[in-house]
């Protein structure tokens, strides 16, 4: 269900110490003030799979037997990026129970207004090996597609941009097993110095003497 909560837009006075739930809350209102549904409901992939389902149902004007969204699921998540990737940007074919085959898609390809843009925090995905906490994502049709971590002012975010890494390295993690594996951008902030990178396969860190960089591991 949406939220009623609007966050107020922080106007950014920037003292020495703010908290990160303050800083997200700031955020959070901002997105609300550029017309992004707040979720608060959403917090884990039980509420992130149901969204899901109704802004699939809803975008491709078809309901779905429990069954056949289970289906849907197993073959549209996969731990290959790339494949993801395809899947979020192509038309797709589905066959229903009865036989009958289903063409449907993601995301409204011809007028992108038309999509539904929403912002969730705080999901909690725990698999087979694996328990993450992720502090903001965006939603497109129910479709995570932007992880964003906020640290506070001074904090460097080299430290969030490995644990990213770590956490896709991670046996069963949510980014292969869970609709988190449509991410296509992680964006990482202080609000003094943001980093942004693209989900890939393989991602590892190389660091020269105070210099960061990212890399794609072959």
């Amino acid at each position: 269900m949406p939220s009623d909560v609007i966050y107020q837009v922080v106007s950014d006075p920037r003292p020495s110490i703010v908290r990160e739930d303050s800083i997200e809350d700031g955020f959070i209102g901002k997105l609300q003030s550029l017309k992004y549904e707040y979720r608060r409901d959403i917090t884990n992939c039980a509420t992130l799979e149901q969204n899901f389902r109704e802004k699939f149902e809803a975008l491709n004007r078809v309901r779905l037997t429990d069954a056949e969204f289970a289906r849907l699921l197993d073959e549209t998540v996969a731990a290959d990026v790339f494949t993801a990737s395809k899947t979020l940007r192509s038309i797709n074919s589905f066959t229903r129970d009865d036989g009958t085959p289903l063409n449907y898609s993601l995301v409204n390809l011809k007028d992108w207004c038309k999509n539904h843009f929403e912002v969730i925090n705080q999901l909690r995905i725990n698999t087979d090996n694996s328990h993450h906490r992720y502090d903001v994502i965006i939603l497109i049709n129910g479709v995570p597609v932007t992880q964003i971590e906020l640290k506070t002012h001074g904090v460097n975010p080299r430290r969030a941009m490995e644990q990213i890494v770590e956490d896709k390295n991670d046996p069963g993690n949510g980014y292969t097993k869970t609709l988190l594996c449509f991410l296509q951008l992680f964006i990482v902030s202080n609000r003094d110095k943001t980093f942004y990178f693209a989900n890939n396969n393989a991602l590892r860190f190389l660091s020269r003497e105070n210099e960061l960089s990212l890399t794609l591991a072959a």
